[in-house]
């Protein structure tokens, strides 16, 4: 356990960011199950309505670095692929 005020502080602060950081990635991976399974279920409306809001949480994620830019943009890419391929197979 640290003794500096500081280093105290920051045990509290990272405390927090932990906790901040966990929540938006839980939030993101429900919304990421939800649109596999409207992708499943081939509700492409109710897909495309859930690709908007995954992309949105995860740009929003990676300005606030909770994820890494490019790994929300890789993710962002194939969900992109995965809804196209859903709505060329209709």
């Amino acid at each position: 356990m640290p003794n500096i005020k500081s280093a105290i502080k920051r045990v509290e602060i990272a405390k927090q960011n932990r906790l901040r950081n966990k929540s938006e990635k839980s939030k993101i991976a429900t919304f990421i199950k939800k649109f596999k399974k409207a992708i499943a279920e081939k509700d492409l409306e109710n897909a495309e309505t859930l690709y908007k809001t995954v992309v949105g949480l995860m740009d929003s994620a990676a300005i606030d670095n909770v994820i890494h830019k490019n790994s929300a943009s890789r993710k962002s890419a194939h969900f992109a692929k995965i809804l196209d391929n859903a709505k060329k197979q209709k």
